[in-house]
């Protein structure tokens, strides 16, 4: 047996044995439940948030996912049947022509704005730039 192997088994061992001692008390086995749900449903909802804008949303939206699968039997079904459509999503796009690859672009960018709009981004950068006059900028909810 190699080095690694023997060093990944330690430590599933070590892991192993963290969750045995924490199911041993009712008390910690629930903490530790309540800690993996405000965990989970706080990645959960950042990465929801994330999914239209650039970067890894759907990452972080997998991740909080699987945090609460590792507890949570219902997450687990859903993080299987997200991950499912996910790759349903990206296969159909991927064969799509490009005339709907730019409508599903323009969609995601025309979300972008409209959020940064509601949250009034554009009024804060315009006082920044001295065109603050220019009231519809201004967000509707925070303006």
């Amino acid at each position: 047996m190699s080095e690694k192997t023997e060093d990944e088994q330690d430590e599933k061992s070590g892991i192993a044995a963290f969750r045995a001692r924490i199911d041993e008390h009712p008390t910690w086995r629930r903490v530790w439940r309540i800690g993996v749900g405000v965990l989970g449903t706080a990645v959960l909802v950042a990465g929801i948030v994330a999914i239209p804008y650039p970067g890894p949303g759907w990452l972080i939206v997998f991740a909080g996912l699987a945090i609460l699968a590792s507890e949570f039997t219902w997450a687990k079904r859903v993080l299987s049947y997200a991950r499912g459509k996910y790759d349903a999503w990206t296969e159909w796009l991927g064969r799509q022509h490009w005339a709907v690859k730019i409508l599903v672009l323009l969609a995601t960018a025309a979300i972008v704005v409209a959020t940064l709009w509601l949250l009034n981004a554009f009024h804060l950068v315009a006082g920044w730039v001295g065109l603050q006059h220019w009231t519809w900028l201004e967000s509707p909810i925070f303006g």
